[in-house]
């Protein structure tokens, strides 16, 4: 440390440190536009110039060095006046509006020229023909100040060089005039022009808060229900560590192969490659690291010493199995208590084998147990009671959404018509189905879905699908819906079952066109029937699969909502000591996800009331430094999401094999490689901004 003064006060500052930073580190503010704390000084605004005892001229503060004894001036009358001068010129030819809470207004203002700005009138630029219908970034050189940080974080930092100045020996543009940052073809998208651009020049299209920001710079990570760190084993997968990312998913949840395979991946609505193309192929690339695991992170699990208390997880779904591991990886004695003879839940019973193969369902149970947990199977809960006089201390109820739900129309109680819930069970769970002849499947989420494709794979003649809105509005996955209608599955939306008429050899169904109206409650447009527009529909089985409903015995004592979930705050079931709740028993029907990452919250809390931290993360990966050179690649923005190889439809309808196959090495490493790193632009650091007034 060395002893300098600056505006006549005395400062310990750092051996090596240029003025400009030493002053920032003492709280004294120096203006400046092409200073960048990531990037080499440049010295080329001007602005930062000071007066230096014993040194001649006004040095620029980002270039000089501290040096023991220096005495330092940084806002004399003279700098005023300078810099007040070199304002006026940066906005003789700069648009009369300033962008907003840009460091450049906030320069400008700091500098004190307000008097100038109501009355500049610049001069329009003669610049080159520019593209601005750029996919995730605005372009306004009129606004820029030539301050080179978008070229050189561009050039040297990002290692892509795809922006440049005309006639600076950086790049020579031809037929082009002024002396403007112009961008080719080899962006990458990464944005870090944008986070470093003073004036607004680039800037997102998109405006959001600061507290916005994480989350629109990583929408993935964010958006992941389970909070998986998506960018993070994308970016290993690109790099070709596919066991390093198949651990990092794992440190989140103990089911990623099954999640490879069902999981309606929001994060891929989410993904900022679909704003310059397609999303990334997440869900795929998760399915390609499962299938590759080689099991290393067994010997790195952690499994604390026993505690000594006992928890008994009721249901063997998602947010059971979920709770259950991270419970007993806590030393907490677990055992998971399931009604049917395997266990899963909701996965067993309702998702068919060619979405998720039961393989690989059953060897993440066994991973499960492996750790310890006891499994009892065929065995029915009624009462609470008789658990904790077993000696539990603590129950997690995860029993799911498991009966169906009815439409309340006449002639629905003939059994030729079932329910979607039931007709699954008796497909995934005793491989015999009803369906046959003439099909009509009534709804639009995934279980719709999944009744109608099996359908066609049982034996019916014709599966048609009824539903009162458009296809935009169907809750099921798109990839799903198109799936079905490749199979051979009809879709007849705006239409509404209203009567169901029984005769000997069919059922007649009395349907009604509906027409959308104004948003309900979910969001989506009200479906209206439409006056005269009924007509009749003749079928062999009609299927309900509009919704599932929890079936809570009355017994467990605990509070139900006026839907029948069970009333929860943080995992603790309401009025109810020592019992916790979890996934779609307490949030209603949602996904594998969403009641996974209800699985780890009540871990953590159970923990917790046990006496343990609730921390229940463990690093399989350690954390590193990313590498921030990106390179480039000629042509990035058009490559093409890679899809999964399909089954050919012909083979899918004979049975029940998987119909996506897993990505092979070559179009994982392509796919990956097509991710923007949105991540790296929270690894650039923040231009010390002028104080407020």
């Amino acid at each position: 440390m060395i002893q300098i003064s600056i505006d006549d006060q005395q400062f310990q500052v750092e051996e090596g440190k240029t003025v400009l930073e030493a002053a920032f580190d003492a709280g004294v503010y120096i203006p400046n536009l092409c200073y960048h704390p990531d990037l080499p000084p440049l010295g080329a605004c001007r602005l930062c110039l000071v007066e230096i005892d014993g040194m001649r001229g006004l040095p620029p503060s980002c270039t000089t060095y501290v040096s023991e004894g220096m005495v330092i001036r940084t806002n004399t009358p003279q700098l005023q006046e300078f810099r007040k001068n070199i304002i006026w010129l940066l906005l003789s030819d700069h648009p009369r509006d300033l962008a907003e809470s840009t460091q450049f207004q906030k320069v400008v203002q700091w500098v004190g020229v307000k008097d100038v700005l109501p009355n500049h009138v610049s001069e329009p630029r003669k610049l080159p023909e520019i593209k601005k219908d750029e996919p995730v970034y605005i372009r306004d050189l009129e606004r820029c100040i030539l301050c080179e940080r978008c070229v050189r974080m561009c050039q040297e930092v990002r290692g892509i060089g795809a922006i440049g100045l005309i006639n600076r020996g950086i790049k020579t543009y031809v037929g082009t005039q002024n002396n403007v940052p112009i961008m080719d073809s080899g962006c990458k998208f990464c944005e870090a022009c944008v986070e470093v651009c003073p004036s607004g020049a680039i800037m997102d299209k998109k405006t959001v808060t600061s507290e916005e920001r994480e989350a629109y710079i990583l929408p993935c990570t964010n958006t992941c229900p389970a909070g998986i760190d998506v960018s993070r084993y994308v970016r290993l997968i690109a790099e070709g560590r596919y066991q390093d990312a198949i651990e990092v998913i794992r440190e989140t949840v103990p089911l990623p192969y099954t999640l490879g395979c069902v999981c309606p991946h929001p994060c891929e609505g989410a993904c900022r490659r679909g704003e310059v193309n397609e999303a990334i192929s997440i869900r795929a690339l998760k399915k390609f690291v499962a299938e590759r695991d080689n099991g290393r992170w067994r010997k790195k699990l952690e499994i604390l010493p026993d505690t000594g208390k006992k928890v008994a997880i009721v249901g063997s779904g998602p947010a059971g199995l979920t709770a259950a591991w991270f419970i007993r990886k806590k030393g907490h004695a677990v055992t998971v208590i399931e009604a049917l003879g395997k266990g899963g839940g909701t996965m067993r019973i309702g998702i068919p084998e060619y979405r998720l193969p039961r393989h690989v369902l059953d060897q993440e149970i066994k991973d499960i147990e492996d750790i310890g947990v006891e499994f009892r199977y065929n065995t029915r809960v009624e009462a609470l009671e008789p658990l904790f006089e077993e000696g539990f201390d603590v129950i997690f109820l995860g029993m799911g959404t498991t009966k169906g739900t009815t439409m309340g129309i006449p002639g629905e109680d003939d059994p030729r018509v079932l329910d979607g819930l039931s007709v699954l069970r008796n497909i995934n769970l005793e491989g015999k189905s009803e369906l046959k002849g003439r099909v009509a499947v009534v709804g639009g989420g995934n279980v719709a879905i999944d009744v109608a494709r099996c359908g066609l794979r049982v034996g019916a003649d014709e599966v048609t699908m009824l539903y009162r809105r458009t296809r935009q509005e169907m809750p099921a996955s798109p990839e799903e819906v198109d799936a079905a209608l490749n199979e051979g599955v009809k879709i007849d939306y705006l239409v509404a079952p209203i009567r169901i008429i029984a005769q000997d050899d069919c059922l007649q169904v009395q349907c009604v066109r509906m027409e959308l109206g104004q948003p309900d409650a979910s969001g989506r447009r009200r479906p209206v029937p439409m006056a005269g527009s009924e007509f009749m529909l003749e079928v062999d089985y009609f299927v309900m699969a509009i919704g599932q409903k929890a079936a809570v015995p009355k017994d467990f004592n605990v509070v139900l909502s006026r839907r029948g979930y069970i009333r929860a705050e943080k995992a603790k079931a309401e009025s109810r000591k020592r019992v916790f709740t979890g996934g779609d028993v307490m949030s209603g029907p949602a996904t594998v996800i969403e009641a996974i990452n209800a699985g780890r919250e009540a871990a953590s809390e159970i923990d917790k009331h046990l006496g343990g931290t609730g921390d229940i993360t463990q690093r399989f990966v350690p954390e590193e430094p990313e590498n921030k050179i990106l390179g480039r690649d000629e042509g990035f923005a058009y490559w093409k999401r890679v899809h999964e190889e399909m089954l050919p439809v012909e083979e899918c309808l004979k049975g029940f094999e998987e119909v996506e196959h897993a990505f092979d090495e070559k179009s994982a490493l392509e796919e990956a490689k097509r991710c923007l790193r949105c991540q790296l632009r929270l690894t650039i650091n923040k231009v010390p901004m002028p104080p407020e007034a």
